[in-house]
């Protein structure tokens, strides 16, 4: 016996079917995206620089609008302030708008933006050939510790 209860019935139907499904949003990870300028980047730390270049060159950026743009510059002082002086309060805001934009993969899954891969490349060729220093010695930093290149 395969189961509990009485076996499926061909004529039932989902009543609670997913209201925001058609809301979901796919970009391509080798799209590219015309970013406005970050106001008053000579301001800011290199590090503040290559976080907001990071988003500028992220797929889901694909689908930001005026409004998202906004919300990066007016993070980015919080994250000029935190890699200035690392505080648990500013990592705490500035994860809770990121995450909004969809930083994380768990984040785009709640957002409903799915990333379609690139045409041709690998992913490890496409990381080895366009990575920061910085990226490219935490990737080793993960490798060595036994957690993989994400």
């Amino acid at each position: 016996m395969a189961g509990y209860g009485p076996p499926p019935n061909s004529k039932r139907h989902r009543r609670n079917a997913d209201p925001l499904a058609s809301a979901a949003v796919t970009v391509s990870a080798d799209g590219t995206v015309e970013a406005p300028s970050l106001p008053n980047a000579s301001t800011y730390s290199r590090h503040t620089r290559a976080w907001y270049r990071t988003w500028c060159a992220s797929p889901q950026a694909q689908a930001f609008t005026v409004t998202d743009w906004q919300r990066l510059h007016m993070l980015a002082p919080l994250v000029d302030q935190y890699f200035n002086e690392p505080r648990k309060d500013l990592l705490a805001e500035i994860r809770l708008n990121e995450g909004l934009l969809g930083a994380t993969h768990v984040d785009r899954l709640r957002a409903r933006i799915t990333i379609t891969p690139p045409a041709s490349q690998s992913i490890e060729a496409d990381s080895a050939a366009g990575d920061t220093p910085e990226v490219a010695r935490l990737d080793e930093r993960r490798r060595r510790l036994g957690g993989g290149a994400s």
